[in-house]
């Protein structure tokens, strides 16, 4: 009975997908991203030596209309761009381009794989992209996987030093969190080249089911980051008792309504944020989370006393969070109300973790699509 309960659930979960998501409508086939597998040694993974294979992504070309605006490269100047030539510099500031930042590291590979694949399967126009990939590997092992997987992609790999944050984080109620690259977002607007004004971040646990353009063309108003908010969300929990208790903290927020937002999923003016120094707001406050303790989160709490309550609101289908759950046994969430254009596995349990144990929740099907992961035997 409880398995017949099970199988309804997931019946009756993608089917309200189908219906909100145009994009599952008329996605590609799975095989029609099926090519060669090839593998790639890593020494740098939990498990050392574990070989790891990939299915090669099939091209993606634009439209076959004028919507798309011209950002053809060549395969030569695909190649200065990944090298460091200078014609790199015209492409990045190509003006047709739509700019998108992940971070690259072994831990969330896989997850991150997935999320470019479904990016350009949903895209009408997937050579306008252009992916920002920030990492921390020094024998730039990744970034080569990732020229491998997708042959046809627009990107570059721009290394991030551990120590330019190393001092600046403390101790979290989660190690995960108080890793180097998950800070790196606080430097993006010094990282990337100064003709790039505008990104969009994402988590390396996403999937997007609807086309990109949207959300990259979302007015920021006069505000330097967009994001989904969560204003029903009890938003002093993010803090401690230490930041609640102290004015010279607490009153950061007068005069605003912060609302929680997950930093997984941002539309940033970059321009603004050169201006106005925020990165410089930010290692303040960090500053004094390692003096005093007001927070407990790592690098989201930041973001919040900087953002919360002057930023632009997004839609809350660019961001179904909190799909990872806790990842106990069962415990599977839900979509919240409404269309989705994104699903987001923010939490502890990962959907490539669930499927491999045999465990699986109903929405990890969905990122199932995208992943081009198979272990060589």
């Amino acid at each position: 009975m409880l398995a017949i309960v099970k199988v309804a659930n997931l019946v009756t979960i993608s089917i309200g997908i189908i219906l909100f998501c145009p994009s599952f409508q008329s996605s590609p086939p799975a095989e029609a991203i099926r090519s060669t597998s090839f593998s790639i040694i890593s020494q740098k993974n939990s498990v050392p030596h574990l070989q790891f294979s990939y299915r090669k992504s099939v091209p993606f070309n634009n439209g076959e209309n004028n919507k798309c605006l011209s950002s053809t490269f060549s395969s030569n100047s695909l190649m200065m761009i990944n090298h460091g030539h200078h014609p790199m510099q015209l492409a990045v500031c190509n003006p047709s381009l739509i700019h998108l930042v992940m971070t690259l590291d072994t831990q969330f590979l896989r997850g991150t794989v997935a999320a470019v694949n479904s990016i350009l399967q949903n895209a009408f126009c997937p050579q306008n992209i252009f992916f920002h990939f920030v990492h921390s590997d020094s024998d730039h092992h990744l970034q080569t996987l990732i020229r491998d997987i997708f042959p046809s992609l627009n990107f570059k790999a721009y290394y991030f030093n551990p120590e330019t944050v190393q001092n600046k984080i403390s101790s979290t109620i989660r190690e995960t969190l108080e890793q180097p690259l998950n800070y790196a977002r606080n430097y993006l607007a010094h990282l990337l080249e100064p003709c790039v004004e505008r990104v969009i971040y994402l988590d390396s646990d996403v999937v997007l089911v609807d086309d990109i353009s949207k959300l990259w063309r979302t007015s920021l108003g006069p505000a330097t980051l967009g994001s989904p908010e969560y204003c029903h969300a009890n938003f002093t929990k993010y803090f401690t008792p230490n930041f609640w208790s102290q004015k010279k903290f607490s009153r950061v927020f007068s005069g605003r309504k912060p609302c929680y937002f997950n930093t997984g999923v941002m539309v940033i003016d970059l321009v603004k944020w050169r201006k106005f120094k925020y990165t410089k707001m930010i290692e303040r406050w960090m500053e004094i989370q390692r003096n005093q303790r007001i927070y407990d989160l790592g690098s989201l709490p930041p973001f919040l006393l900087v953002f919360a309550g002057e930023m632009a609101p997004i839609d809350h289908r660019w961001n179904q969070h909190g799909l990872g759950g806790d990842n106990l046994s069962g415990n599977c969430r839900q979509l919240h109300p409404g269309p989705v254009s994104l699903l987001h596995w923010s939490g502890k349990g990962k959907p490539w973790i669930r499927l491999d144990s045999g465990k699986p929740c109903p929405l990890d099907i969905i990122w199932s699509q995208y992943d081009l992961y198979g272990q060589s035997l």
